[in-house]
């Protein structure tokens, strides 16, 4: 298997089987049916519980319906008006869709997930040996695959998040290496999987045209344009007419260009930021948030550190952009959308993975990541009464 300048090596193969291995840690409790796993009670639905887990099933039906909302509101039970699926965008329900045939929708979205997880932590390792952390890359890359723990969590479900994160470090990977229609059309990629996507134009719109902003300031715009690399430009307008592609088949489905806009409860940025910490909003719900504040923390600490490295400024843009954006999310499951971040973050911390003192701390949590990760998937199932309409 190649991309573009990059040949599977036994590292590739190391992360790939370590990828699979941790989900598969994840599923044994579920799929043995044990009562109980270290004192916390299991539910006793095998790996329906895994399916089942928050949004996967959602996706199953913007799969099966690709989003004509007579066959969601006649063959599924979920009491969601059909525009709710409008923000499960639809890379990962066609993926899904395509190796239903082969292994039915459920598994179908689990190894869409599986598959994806392991392209992600490739080409995080390659991105980290693009940019010289060549005796990091390997160590770190397998950090990755359980920290911060919500991700083992989210490459053991059905979660477009893998295929998110893949696309978006395939993009700055080649972005890096001045391949600039590869990282237009990962770019697209991650786009058509979440909406966060655009965040990677804007952040390689400012790139493309830093060095034409002090002839702007002077207002000499001939001599500005002449700075601009429209040729590199030019690809990364891909991520936006996939927006808009996404938006036009909106209009053909739900008659509402703007439906993603309009699928209810699914947008959560609010301003004033850091409105996540009004617990009267209905997906914030509690007081006990003290963790959010170190979230904010060390992302913010992380990408001071990318911005001190010139070579890393599309990482550092893009981390910005999507990190001022969080402070606007009013969500309690705000790691969930601060994953994206997290690889970068760890590029900024990358020399601490050798310290003796951060491996005997990993030592210590690696337990902690393992039941926190089964608590949360025993508790965050869908309940199902009904499956064949899934299947």
């Amino acid at each position: 298997m190649r991309f573009p300048q990059i040949t599977l090596n036994r590292h590739h193969l190391l992360l790939a089987a370590t990828s699979l291995t941790t989900s598969a840690l994840v599923w044994a409790p579920f799929f043995l049916r044990l009562p109980t796993l270290w004192g916390i009670p299991l539910p006793q639905q095998g790996m329906a519980t895994i399916v089942a887990n928050y949004d996967g099933p959602y996706y199953i039906v913007a799969a099966k319906s690709l989003y004509q909302p007579q066959t969601i509101d006649t063959q599924f039970e979920f009491p969601l008006p059909a525009k709710y699926y409008s923000a499960h965008w639809p890379a990962y329900p066609l993926l899904t869709r395509a190796l239903a045939p082969l292994l039915g929708y459920p598994y179908a979205l689990l190894a869409v997930t599986q598959l994806f997880s392991i392209l992600a932590v490739i080409f995080f390792y390659q991105l980290l040996i693009r940019l010289n952390l060549k005796k990091l890359a390997l160590p770190l890359s397998l950090f990755s695959l359980i920290f911060p723990a919500r991700y083992l969590v989210i490459h053991s479900i059905g979660s477009p998040e893998p295929l998110f994160i893949f696309a978006l470090l395939a993009s700055l990977y080649y972005f890096l290496d001045r391949k600039y229609l590869l990282a237009g059309l990962f770019g697209a990629l991650a786009q058509f999987t979440k909406s966060p996507g655009i965040l990677l134009f804007a952040a390689y719109t400012i790139t493309l045209l830093y060095p034409s902003f002090s002839h702007l300031a002077t207002g000499n715009l001939k001599t500005a344009l002449q700075k601009v690399n429209f040729k590199a430009l030019l690809p990364q307008l891909l991520i936006p007419l996939t927006a808009l592609a996404v938006f036009l088949y909106y209009h053909y489905t739900y008659q509402d260009f703007l439906a993603y806009f309009h699928s209810g409860d699914n947008i959560h940025l609010l301003f004033p930021p850091f409105q996540v910490f009004n617990s009267s909003f209905p997906w914030v719900g509690t007081f006990w948030l003290e963790e959010i504040i170190y979230i904010y923390l060390i992302e913010a600490v992380g990408i001071l550190y990318l911005f001190k490295k010139s070579d890393y400024r599309p990482l550092a843009l893009f981390a910005a952009i999507l990190y001022l954006s969080t402070l606007f999310i009013s969500h309690r499951d705000l790691s969930r959308y601060s994953l994206p971040l997290t690889p970068l973050i760890l590029i900024a911390f990358a020399p601490l993975v050798t310290k003796r003192e951060f491996q005997i701390a990993l030592a210590i949590i690696l337990i902690p990541i393992y039941l926190f990760t089964i608590n949360f998937i025993s508790q965050n199932a869908l309940p199902i009464s009904n499956w064949s309409p899934l299947l």
